[in-house]
């Protein structure tokens, strides 16, 4: 964070109101019993499991060290692979901040995202796009 005087580094949540879990569709009694849990994402009721992939991509994104930030989804834009650095083997959508290259990974299910800069050394786009997955 940065104010007029000083800059700050903060820890901030990614996904604020989320807590991910396995769980039997069954059996859903125990994950609603924990202090705080409102429900279980879904359509019409029914859990809906957030893909495995997408679930990789944002684990890896946390975990390469870079700096990662809360940001808005963003549906459209050009898909690209990170092919070199921490994030190698990512894909996401390629942004722009303040003349910085960013890439956005996101949680579609839940309408989120997460992103992190990029060296646009590492990055390629995706030819395919069709083909591409968040």
């Amino acid at each position: 964070s940065q104010w007029s005087d000083r800059k700050k580094i903060v820890d901030k949540i990614l996904f604020p109101g989320y807590v991910f879990c396995r769980l039997d569709t069954l059996n859903r009694l125990p994950a609603l019993s924990v202090p705080g849990v409102l429900g279980i994402v879904g359509f019409a009721e029914v859990p809906t499991p957030i893909p495995d992939i997408e679930m990789e991509r944002v684990a890896l994104t946390i975990q390469s060290g870079l700096a990662v930030i809360p940001w808005p989804h963003i549906s459209t834009g050009d898909w690209i692979l990170v092919e070199k650095g921490p994030l190698a083997g990512v894909e996401g959508i390629l942004v722009r901040v303040k003349g910085a290259h960013r890439i956005v990974v996101s949680f579609n299910l839940l309408q989120r995202s997460v992103s992190a800069e990029v060296d646009r050394e590492w990055i390629r786009p995706i030819k395919n796009i069709k083909s591409a997955t968040l």
